[in-house]
């Protein structure tokens, strides 16, 4: 195994998990009955995340004319949900953490049905000639949920209940070591994938970057639109515009087994963390402004 390897499949994975015990510190059980009572800003993000990414991802391949190779990578991003860093951001931003968790969680379980059926469709219609049956590891899915975000998400909000002035004088450190890790998840990317970087960018750059930007406005617009707070805004324009990246890595290249599947989703996690690193300095800012 190679550092870049061990950074992001060991030790960035269990520094997210760290991070996701401090969000549990600024949480309570309420903050998730609230939503679930009042569930219009889940299924506006699902919507978002199910429906429209895909069609977004599906009219861009065909608009630019990728090779069926490109077009098939680009539709992998476009049907994965958002992972452990959506989360990252919702709470460097200071959004809705709960609806984002939730989120991530739901759409992660539904996507074991939808991926298939949507990858089925594009193998078919660009026509790559990748004649596979697509099973996603529903396991390692469900692992990776519970694992980097419920289990350490539940014993923070233990914490809180036990210890609530702990949990208060955490929030400032946690909030400093979200912001480094978030960087250091960048940097380890890059790193990983350095030796496609420029390949990735000069085939798919400008399209990936379309996307990335195309589906955060679409969250931003959505949210807007049904009157949500600044909170849920947050929330669902990030978990609309930030995928799973290691999710994407896996379908290309060990469930469609072609690494070049896998060069979208190589340009796409750049522009992601640094579209992701705007919108924490952006509506960041803004939230505070709005405290005062």
């Amino acid at each position: 195994m190679t550092i870049a390897e061990i950074l992001t499949k060991v030790i960035l994975p269990l520094s997210l998990a760290i991070i996701m015990l401090g969000m549990g510190m600024t949480l309570i059980l309420n903050d998730f009955t609230r939503i679930i009572k009042h569930p219009k800003a889940i299924l506006i993000g699902l919507t978002n995340q199910l429906i429209f990414l895909p069609i977004i991802g599906f009219t861009l391949a065909v608009a630019f004319g990728l090779s069926p190779i490109m077009a098939v990578g680009l539709m992998i991003l476009a049907t994965c949900p958002g992972g452990p860093t959506s989360n990252l951001i919702v709470q460097i931003c200071k959004g809705n953490i709960a609806l984002s968790v939730t989120l991530t969680a739901i759409a992660s379980i539904i996507s074991v049905l939808t991926i298939p059926f949507i990858l089925s469709y594009a193998l078919d219609y660009f026509g790559s000639g990748a004649k596979v049956t697509i099973k996603l590891p529903i396991l390692d899915t469900i692992i990776q949920i519970m694992g980097i975000t419920v289990i350490p998400i539940s014993l923070g909000m233990l914490i809180r209940r036990c210890n609530i002035n702990f949990a208060r004088r955490m929030e400032s450190p946690m909030r400093i070591a979200s912001t480094v890790i978030f960087i250091l998840v960048f940097v380890a990317v890059v790193a990983a994938n350095f030796n496609i970087l420029g390949q990735a960018m000069k085939e798919v750059g400008l399209v990936t970057l379309l996307l990335n930007i195309l589906t955060l406005g679409l969250g931003y617009l959505t949210a807007t639109f049904f009157k949500l707070n600044l909170k849920q805004i947050t929330s669902i324009t990030v978990e609309s515009g930030i995928q799973n990246g290691a999710l994407a890595f896996v379908i290309a290249t060990s469930i469609l087994n072609n690494i070049e599947m896998g060069i979208p989703t190589a340009a796409y996690v750049i522009w992601m963390y640094i579209t992701g690193g705007i919108l924490m300095w952006q509506l960041r800012k803004r939230a505070k402004v709005e405290a005062l």
